[in-house]
């Protein structure tokens, strides 16, 4: 089995942390050891005691990290925190009985030629807070990789989630619309030639476009309205002049992006959801304000047995705040059902004809 790496144990690189941090640390912990030497001014011994302090701590930092990779491997998660601690002052206490006392022997009675006076304790105590801030550091550090890395799968969780849920109201568009156009194409077939004709060309269009946008993230306001007339069409053969659209001059938007089948959407939410009749004719108005698009719709809800799940609308929202800082706004009045959504600046990848 492939050994790991640090990296990919922890998640960083910490060269860099070990170029710098080991030489502060060990002028740090020589001017607190051999303080008097120091500040006697012997500096012919503190040149010493120097290079001896830095190949302590460098011993000291390299066991640490060694001792730290291994109890990732066997207690990764962040739950386990304590039983990495306890293995740490373990490493730690016998790190410092057993190497430390034989570098002591071998570098300061051997090379100093003499005893270097200094303090046990402090020693202790010196030795005992570098190794729990080189073991804080990680652990710190290993946390912040892991809380990023699982702020990211998160946030791509959510996208994958909205962009499958788009698949899905992808390959509907919906199935009782294709079956509601297919009763009406069989009505019209043997009434009126020409009209089944063209019926059955807007159905190609409509279909073409679901196709076209599949892969689009967003999609040009022209694109969209030359599909949705299309799409309105189809519908109005259905319900005919019980269905008014109204859709104002957006010449000057066209080049503007929306997320694709949004106006689709919403026409669908409003036929689906509100009476349709002669005496209660359904009217969808769809115009533009400065840096967004209205889609609004007199308010006459049918008596539904099943509240609804509001998923298209959800949808819509949840795209555009993939997308953008602007929110789509939902405004219900008692007269009408307004939705308002962010005209966007296109995409490299927007989709067009």
């Amino acid at each position: 089995m492939r050994k790991h790496t640090f990296r990919e144990l922890c998640g960083f690189d910490d060269r860099l942390l070990m170029l710098v941090g080991i030489p502060t640390a060990s002028v740090l912990i020589s001017l607190l050891i051999f303080n008097e030497i120091a500040m006697a001014g012997d500096w012919r011994y503190f040149l010493i005691c120097f290079p001896i302090s830095m190949l302590y701590t460098s011993i000291y930092w390299l066991f640490m990290r060694w001792f730290y990779s291994h109890l990732r491997v066997k207690y990764p998660h962040e739950q386990e925190i304590w039983p990495r601690l306890l293995g740490n002052l373990l490493a730690f206490l016998f790190m410092f009985t057993v190497i430390n006392w034989g570098v002591d022997t071998v570098l300061v009675n051997f090379i100093a030629q003499e005893k270097v006076p200094h303090n046990d304790f402090l020693e202790f105590i010196s030795t005992f807070l570098l190794c729990s801030l080189v073991i804080a550091i990680y652990e710190a550090s290993t946390f912040a990789h892991q809380l990023q890395k699982t702020v990211t799968e998160k946030a791509n969780l959510e996208r994958h989630y909205v962009e499958s849920q788009l698949e899905g109201l992808r390959n509907q568009v919906n199935p009782h619309f294709l079956f509601n156009s297919l009763n009406t194409l069989t009505y019209l077939i043997p009434e009126d030639a020409d009209k089944a004709v063209r019926f059955v060309q807007q159905l190609s269009k409509v279909y073409r476009y679901v196709l076209e946008s599949r892969d689009a993230k967003t999609i040009l306001l022209g694109e969209e309205l030359e599909f949705l007339r299309s799409y309105i069409f189809l519908q109005k053969e259905r319900f005919g002049d019980n269905l008014q659209v109204e859709i104002g001059d957006l010449t000057d938007r066209s080049n503007k992006a929306i997320v694709p089948l949004s106006l689709q959407l919403l026409f669908e939410n409003a036929i689906k959801h509100n009476i349709i009749s002669t005496e209660k004719p359904l009217k969808i108005e769809v115009f533009a304000e400065p840096e967004t698009l209205i889609v609004r719709n007199n308010l006459q809800k049918k008596n539904q047995i099943m509240e609804s799940t509001g998923v298209g609308l959800q949808n819509i929202k949840d795209r555009y705040q993939l997308l953008s800082q602007k929110p789509v706004h939902v405004i219900v009045s008692t007269q009408f059902f307004t939705v308002a959504i962010p005209l966007l600046n296109p995409e490299p990848e927007t989709l067009h004809a």
